[in-house]
């Protein structure tokens, strides 16, 4: 999935660059910087509920955003007025980096909350200034060789045969240094491979090991909900999903229906396991088939959510299914403990089978055309015409 589109427009390149969040193009002569913020574009984004409102505390801690999910928490020291949407230069391990305010005010502070962050303890690095437009220029040379550097990393790594994936490359601001995001099963010895990046980039090296989950994140795309990766949306901590989970809602067990884009089990199978379990830990658990005094029924399925459980007195067939609620489950098996048989399951209601009302159709650019007339295939033999165009006789039928 590309994330840079460039647009042509009056001679002027414009690039929404959506691996940060902006939009570059060329600095106008009234003194643009040539990025421009576009909050719709960030991976991992928090809505400022408490936009507006002045921090009482520690109003001088900003989110700064860099590629792609990379942000974290800096302190103002640079004595100007800062807000989101400014580009800014930042204390980095070796060198500055440069990166985009992205929240203010207090949500700062119940985002650091979120991420256990104590903000009275913590050392956080520094806001240098807001970036110049030859701060800028820099960044943008440096985030221009991201794409070819990646390609010709993974080159290097399979000439040398490491087993590993380089996932992403990210330069610092300054250019002076680069990120190597890369995906291994097992420990992979790069000590050589750093050397040969070195000497092959002219840049300080640092590899950084990602699991496909945060790989699925970095990259961002659409599930199959039609909505955004939530690797790329909201989650940040990546907990164990088994398919235990999947089993409890009744969801079926095809892995390429259970698999995300990351070739893993989806982080959504989790979102409704405790309102399942809930459900049914009020549902009672049958060893056996539940006694009546016209036969045995058999459990064929159980609606979770609804706590309903439907029987049938042939347990190899769902012709005819009679539904009891968990309560009346209950019942009956404290009856079949004390020896006891209801008179019948007939007498409960059949169970009524969902009405879907379909779409299909509704949408049809065509449903207001007039309906075509049908042609009259036999027309042209009433007119004694047969074919050629040459008239054809039939003999009488005989009396």
């Amino acid at each position: 999935m590309r994330s840079l589109i460039y647009i042509l427009k009056m001679n002027e390149k414009i690039t929404y660059d959506c691996f940060r969040g902006c939009v570059v193009h060329t600095p106008s002569p009234e003194g643009d910087s040539g990025i421009e913020y576009k909050e719709g574009c960030c991976k991992l984004s928090d809505y400022n509920v408490l936009k507006g409102v002045p921090a009482l505390e520690h109003g001088d801690i900003y989110e700064v955003r860099f590629k792609n999910t990379r942000k974290g928490f800096y302190r103002n020291d640079s004595g100007q007025s800062i807000r989101v949407g400014d580009k800014v230069v930042v204390e980095a391990t070796s060198g500055c980096d440069l990166g985009i305010v992205t929240l203010e005010g207090p949500m700062v502070l119940r985002q650091m909350k979120a991420k256990r962050i104590d903000p009275e303890t913590s050392e956080f690095k520094k806001i240098y200034r807001k970036a110049r437009q030859n701060d800028i220029d820099k960044w943008r040379e440096a985030t221009a060789r991201e794409q070819e550097t990646m390609i010709e990393a993974r080159k290097i790594a399979a000439q040398m045969g490491l087993e590993m994936k380089i996932g992403d490359v990210e330069f610092q601001g300054d250019g002076t240094k680069a990120i190597f995001y890369y995906i291994a099963d097992g420990r992979v010895d790069f000590r050589q491979l750093i050397k040969v990046f070195a000497e092959e980039f002219r840049i300080k090296i640092e590899m950084k090991q990602i699991g496909a989950r945060q790989e699925a994140g970095l990259i961002g795309g659409l599930g199959v909900c039609g909505r955004g990766l939530c690797c790329a949306s909201h989650i940040t901590l990546f907990r164990s999903i088994s398919t235990s989970a999947a089993r409890c809602q009744d969801l079926s067990l095809n892995p390429q229906k259970l698999a995300g884009q990351c070739g893993k089990l989806k982080c959504c199978i989790n979102y409704e396991v405790p309102t399942y379990m809930d459900a049914q830990s009020r549902i009672p658990r049958l060893n056996g088939p539940l006694e009546f005094e016209d036969g045995l029924a058999y459990l064929r399925k159980t609606d979770i959510l609804a706590e309903t459980m439907y029987f049938s007195y042939d347990k190899t067939s769902d012709a005819q299914l009679f539904p009891l609620t968990a309560d009346d489950v209950y019942e009956v098996l404290e009856m079949n403990r004390r020896g006891e048989k209801p008179e019948s399951l007939r007498q409960e209601p059949l169970a009524a089978s969902p009405e879907f009302v379909t779409a299909v159709g509704e949408g049809s650019i065509s449903r207001f055309d007039s309906p075509k007339k049908k042609k009259n295939r036999g027309s042209r033999h009433s007119h004694g015409r047969g074919k050629g165009g040459k008239e054809s006789a039939k003999a009488p039928k005989e009396q």
